[in-house]
């Protein structure tokens, strides 16, 4: 990531971070890039409809507001019927309309992550995962998210075990988060190792 800023610096290019398999799990230096975007329905344990955008002061007036709409007024209330449009000055001017009931789940969810904070969960997470990879006889990753192979047998096992993995290319994609203890984990390295070929 260093090299690329970098090189972005040096060239005049914008940079754009796609944090959504991160925020809410792993401490983000936002700033370190012009423009950082999450979707808050995985690590920040919100409905789907709801996402985040960070945008470095400098570089707010270098994106168009495609989708402005009354809500990026300046004054939303006087932007609701008939234009001109007035765009507000600041980042609202990107918002879009409210999911509304998206976000009545999102509020509890990212307070949630913020009574817990961040360094915490991210202790809890990368703990949950070395214990994973330990059970499995596999490198530790320094991450929340391992990626294994996997027999029909052993997805079989896992489904048997109540264990719900996404699984992609023959390959279990398990997740560890706030919401998984250790008890989870090894009842997945139980049914994993269970029906090894």
């Amino acid at each position: 990531m260093d090299a690329i800023t970098a090189a972005a610096a040096e060239h005049d290019a914008m940079t754009l971070a796609d944090a959504t398999q991160a925020c809410g799990w792993l401490p983000v230096a936002a700033s370190r890039f012009d423009v950082v975007v999450a979707g808050a329905y995985k690590w920040l344990l919100s409905p789907r409809g709801t996402a985040f955008m960070f945008v470095r002061p400098d570089r707010l007036h270098d994106l168009v507001p495609v989708n402005a709409g009354w809500y990026a007024g300046a004054d939303v209330w006087t932007s609701i019927y008939g234009g001109p449009l007035r765009l507000a000055g600041d980042a609202r001017r990107l918002d879009v309309s409210p999911a509304w009931l998206a976000w009545v789940g999102t509020g509890p969810a990212l307070q949630a992550i913020l009574d817990l904070g961040v360094d915490t969960i991210h202790r809890h997470d990368v703990a949950l995962s070395d214990r994973f990879c330990d059970g499995l006889e596999l490198p530790r990753t320094g991450s929340a998210i391992v990626s294994v192979a996997a027999s029909d047998a052993q997805l079989a096992a896992l489904e048997a075990a109540g264990v719900r993995a996404s699984v992609r290319a023959g390959r279990v994609r398990a997740c560890f988060h706030v919401t998984t203890d250790e008890t989870d984990v090894d009842r997945a390295v139980a049914a994993l190792r269970s029906a090894r070929p």
